[in-house]
């Protein structure tokens, strides 16, 4: 029953992540495209009210005219719309999943137990833990300080682009050399949009208050605080197609489960970028077909990289030793020595794989797991018969040849039996 509440806790959380996603999002691409769409007004009435620009358009059956005032408008009304809770929404209900799912098992979701750094391979669960929200607060830190340093009169804001350009590659380096692939491309993604909230919750909303404040007292807002909103703003809009592939990525373990996994997530943060910037610039009535050409590009690139090596030379496995410390029924043992014993033989047959399965994979994969924690199979991935395993067999060849799989290899696997699926043809 708990592993069940909590998988609907899961879901409910993810719910309302997603929902608020997609209305800060939505918002933040609709008034980038207000912005850079705004054409000086034509009326003369409109101009000696100080508009700076304006939009018509026509939805849902109506025409709407967007207006841009330059200066304080004549009558500022007291129900301004304000735009943040959404971006806080995210961010908590993020925030929410990411302890539901990873700090409460931490040995199994962010531990990187391959890692070349003997130190992040051999972290405790707490450790762990510590590692990730460090990790969070220090990219915020790091960010802010770029910003603050590098730009801060907002004068030197392509400088400032290569900078934190440069940052989020070696974030993703990091990231994957510390936690486990599918943590490090979430934690990538988490730090940029750790940086969008606390864009919006430490400089965007303070600079529009003050600004507010300024304009009902009569006097003239610090141009600072416009100019900042709006390097924040662009900052949060390149970042935003990037975070979205991250927080998805963690349902396909091609993407972090390779040795390059940090180079396919710079690529693919790249492309995000290049792609949003093509948006950017048609909003404002120029079209620069590069920029997704060189967005795919990089795609395309990552496709190259990730894929799978067609070789199947692998060496006749030896029978593993027995270990204590992961073998704990005599008779599971020796299925998994007879097994492996087999395939040095000749051809991995489908039932040697599905012997390794019940020894290895089913505890967690399988209709009802025996896993505690888990009330359903992880991503509906079912092992419990040979004809799932037959349907699932180019993942399950991946997975178990990268290591990712099984988590923390609590279950034990030998290098050996990874030799054996690495060898079996999927028949």
């Amino acid at each position: 029953m708990e592993a069940y509440l909590l998988d609907f806790g899961n879901l409910l959380i993810r719910w309302l992540h997603v929902i608020a996603a997609i209305a800060w999002l939505g918002e933040s691409i609709y008034f980038v495209m207000l912005d850079n769409g705004l054409k000086p007004p034509k009326g003369e009435a409109c101009k000696k009210k100080g508009v700076f620009g304006e939009m018509w358009a026509v939805h849902g059956g109506g025409f709407y005219h967007n207006q841009k005032y330059a200066s304080s408008p004549e009558d500022l009304p007291e129900d301004l719309h304000w735009s943040f809770w959404k971006a806080y929404t995210t961010w908590l209900s993020g925030f929410g999943l990411f302890t539901l799912l990873y700090l409460t098992k931490p040995s199994f979701y962010l531990v990187n137990h391959n890692s070349p750094w003997e130190w992040a391979a051999n972290m405790t669960g707490t450790q762990a833990n510590i590692a990730a929200l460090a990790f969070l607060a220090l990219g915020w830190i790091v960010y802010n300080e770029l910003c603050k340093r590098i730009s801060p009169n907002m004068t030197r804001d392509g400088i400032l682009s290569v900078a934190v350009a440069v940052m989020m590659v070696v974030v993703a380096y990091l990231s994957t050399h510390i936690f486990s692939g599918r943590a490090a491309f979430l934690l990538t993604g988490a730090v940029m949009a750790t940086a969008m909230s606390a864009n919006v919750f430490f400089w965007i909303i303070p600079g529009q208050r003050r600004m507010v404040n300024a304009m009902k007292a009569g006097e003239k807002p610090n141009p600072i605080d416009g100019l900042r909103g709006k390097q924040r703003s662009v900052h949060n809009t390149y970042f935003t197609l990037p975070v979205v592939l991250l927080m998805l990525s963690n349902h396909y373990s091609f993407t972090f489960t390779h040795s390059l996994s940090w180079v396919i997530m710079v690529l693919f943060i790249f492309a995000g970028a290049l792609i949003r910037q093509y948006f950017v610039l048609m909003h404002g009535g120029k079209i620069r077909p590069g920029y997704p050409i060189a967005g795919v590009a990089l795609i395309l690139v990552a496709v190259w990289i990730g894929a799978p090596s067609t070789s199947k030379t692998v060496a006749a496995p030896q029978a593993p030793a027995q270990n204590s410390a992961t073998v704990t029924d005599a008779e599971q043992a020796g299925d998994a020595v007879q097994a492996v014993e087999g395939a040095a033989s000749g051809e991995v047959t489908l039932a040697q794989v599905e012997t390794i399965m019940d020894n290895r994979c089913v505890q967690c994969h399988a209709v009802n797991p025996t896993q505690a924690g888990f009330a359903a199979a992880p991503l509906g991935v079912i092992l419990d018969s040979a004809e799932q395993i037959k349907l699932q067999a180019d993942r399950i060849k991946q997975v178990v040849a990268s290591k990712y799989m099984p988590l923390g290899n609590m279950s034990g696997m030998t290098d050996d039996e990874r030799a054996m699926i690495a060898a079996w043809n999927g028949q």
